[in-house]
C-alpha cells in the first residue's frame, strides 16, 4: 500500500485515524503497531514475518547489549545483530545480484554455473533495516537506553508513515515521543497541510513529468537528440525531486497527525552550489546514518588528505549500493564519491572563487549527470545517452523531437517543478508573517485571516487536482521498489 492511492487515502487513514482516537492513550502505541503491520502486510503478506523476525532480532539485540556492558560481550551482541540485520537485507536484496556476478566469472573459467531462483526483494527494507540498526548501535554507544517494551520497539521500527519510502528515524528523535506524545489541533493542521502538499507534490509534479521522462528513457539512444535528452533528464531530475521529497513530505505530515515529529528529510537540494552542499540538503536522514555510523567511525576528515578521499568513496560507493542491486548504482554512488572528494582538493579551492551562478551550473550538471546514470537501465545506456547530451547523439530529430513530448500541460508542469524546487513558498510564507507584524493588532487580525483563508483554498484545490488526477490515470509508480 502506498500514500498515494484511493485505497490509502480513502478507507486505510481515516480508519486508522478514527480508531487512533477513540482508543485510550495506554492502547494507542499497540493500535498504532497493528495497523501499521496490516499496511505493510497488505501489499507484502508473507513477507511481513521478515519485519517481525527485524523486531524482534533487535529488541533482543538491545538488551543483551545494555545487560552485557563488558568491552567484549557486548561487542559479541553488537555484531550479532549487525550480522543478522545485515545479513537478512544481503539475501533478500543482493542475493540474486550476487549470484550473477559470480556466474559471470565462473562462465570465464568454465566453472559450473550457481542457480538461486529469483527472490521477491520487500518493500523498504533498506529503510527498516537502517533504522534497527541504528538503534542496536545507538545502545552500545550508550546514546538510547534500551527499550524493554518490544510493543514501543516494534512501533519504532514498523511505523506505517515512514515504513516504505522514508526518512530514516533515529530511536533517540522519537524515544520519548512513543512512551508519551501530546496530540494538539495544532500539531494535527499542520500535519494535513503538509501530508497534502506532499500528495500534491508526487500526483500533480512528479507523475506528470514522470511520465515523459519514462517516454524519452525508453528510447534507443541511437534516437536521441540533443534537446531531448536534456528534456528527458530535466524532466526526471525534478521527478526524483519530488516524488522523493513528496513522500517526505507525506511521512512528516501523518507523524504530525499522530503526535510524532520526524525531522526533515530535505532541504531544497537544488539551490545547492556543491556537491557537498547538495547531500547536506538531499535525503538528510540516509547521509547523517553514513556519515554517524560510517563515516566518523572510518575516520572521517580526521587523518591524511588521502585517507578522507578513501572514506568518502567507501561510503559512497556503499552508499550507491543501498539504493539498489545493481552496477550503475554503484557508479552513481562512486561518481558523488570522486566528486566529493575532488571538492576537499584545490579543485574546491579553485570552486570558491567562482561566480555564484557557475557554482549552481556547476553543482546541478553533475547531479543530473548522477541522475543518468542512476536512471539508466546499464552503464552502456548511461554513456550514450550523455553523449547525446552533449551533441554525439545520432537520433535526426524525425521520427522523436522535443516537441512530440513537451506539450502545453508539460510546459506548465517543468516551470511549476522548477520554481517549487526552490524556497519560493517558504519564502512568501515567512514574508507574510512578517507583514503582519508592521499594522495594527485588528488589521493584522484581519490579514491572518484572509491568509488563512487562502491557504485553505490552495489545499482544497491540490488535494482536489491529485485526486481527480489519481482517478483519471493509471501512471502512479512508486519509484523506491528497489529500496
Amino acid at each position: 500500500m502506498v500514500f498515494s492511492s484511493i485505497l490509502f487515502l480513502f478507507l486505510f487513514l481515516p480508519f486508522t485515524i478514527s480508531l487512533y482516537f477513540l482508543m485510550g492513550k495506554t492502547r494507542r502505541n499497540v493500535f498504532l503497531l497493528f495497523a501499521s503491520l496490516i499496511f505493510y502486510a497488505w501489499g507484502e503478506r508473507l513477507y511481513l514475518l521478515i519485519m517481525l523476525v527485524s523486531i524482534v532480532v533487535n529488541y533482543s539485540g538491545g538488551l543483551l547489549i545494555d545487560r552485557y556492558r563488558g568491552p567484549l560481550r557486548s561487542r559479541v551482541y553488537l555484531s550479532a545483530a549487525i550480522v543478522l540485520n545485515i545479513g537478512l537485507l544481503a539475501f533478500f536484496k543482493y542475493g540474486n545480484f550476487l549470484v550473477n556476478n559470480l556466474n559471470s566469472i565462473f562462465q570465464v573459467f568454465g566453472i559450473h554455473q550457481l542457480f538461486l531462483a529469483p527472490i521477491h526483494l520487500p518493500i523498504g527494507i533498506s529503510f527498516f533495516t537502517f533504522q534497527a540498526l541504528s538503534y542496536v548501535i545507538d545502545v552500545f554507544r550508550s546514546s538510547v537506553p534500551a527499550e524493554r517494551n518490544i510493543i514501543n520497539l516494534g512501533l519504532y521500527i514498523s511505523l506505517f508513515p515512514q515504513l516504505i519510502a522514508g526518512p530514516i528515524v533515529r530511536f533517540s528523535h522519537i524515544a520519548n515521543e512513543i512512551v508519551q506524545r501530546d496530540l494538539t489541533k495544532e500539531d494535527f493542521a499542520e500535519g494535513i497541510r503538509r501530508f497534502v502538499f506532499g500528495l500534491g507534490k508526487k500526483i500533480l509534479i512528479a507523475n506528470s513529468v514522470g511520465l515523459a521522462a519514462d517516454q524519452i528513457f525508453s528510447l534507443p539512444t541511437g534516437e536521441l537528440t540533443t534537446g531531448l535528452s536534456w528534456l528527458g533528464v530535466i524532466c526526471y531530475s525534478l521527478q526524483i525531486y519530488f516524488d522523493f521529497s513528496g513522500y517526505s513530505d507525506m511521512a512528516i505530515g501523518l507523524g504530525r497527525m499522530f503526535g510524532f515529529h520526524i525531522l526533515e528529510n530535505f532541504n531544497y537540494p537544488y539551490v545547492s552550489r556543491s556537491l557537498r552542499e547538495f547531500w547536506k540538503r538531499w535525503h538528510i536522514s540516509l547521509s547523517t546514518w553514513f556519515r554517524d555510523y560510517l563515516y566518523i567511525p572510518l575516520g572521517g576528515n580526521r587523518g591524511a588528505l588521502s585517507r578522507t578521499y578513501f572514506n568518502l568513496v567507501i561510503v559512497f560507493f556503499l552508499c550507491g549500493l543501498w539504493h539498489g542491486a545493481s552496477w550503475n548504482f554503484v557508479i552513481w554512488g562512486l561518481f558523488h564519491g570522486v566528486f566529493l572528494a575532488t571538492e576537499r582538493s584545490f579543485v574546491g579551492r579553485a570552486l570558491k572563487v567562482f561566480p555564484l551562478p557557475l557554482k549552481h551550473v556547476y553543482a546541478m550538471l553533475v547531479v543530473m549527470l548522477g541522475w543518468v546514470i542512476f536512471r539508466s537501465e546499464s552503464m552502456a545506456y548511461a554513456l550514450s545517452y550523455i553523449s547525446a547530451m552533449f551533441g554525439f547523439g545520432h537520433g535526426s530529430g524525425l521520427k522523436h523531437n522535443v516537441a512530440m513530448f513537451l506539450t502545453y500541460k508539460l510546459k506548465w508542469e517543468l516551470c511549476a517543478g522548477i520554481i517549487l524546487s526552490a524556497p519560493v513558498y517558504p519564502l512568501l510564507r515567512q514574508m507574510g508573517t512578517r507583514f503582519f507584524e508592521i499594522g495594527s493588532a485588528m488589521l493584522n487580525s484581519m490579514l491572518r485571516a484572509v491568509f488563512s483563508f487562502f491557504d485553505f483554498v490552495l489545499l482544497s484545490l491540490v488535494i482536489y487536482a491529485s485526486i481527480i488526477s489519481l482517478a483519471a490515470t493509471a501512471y502512479n509508480p512508486f519509484i523506491y521498489f528497489r529500496f
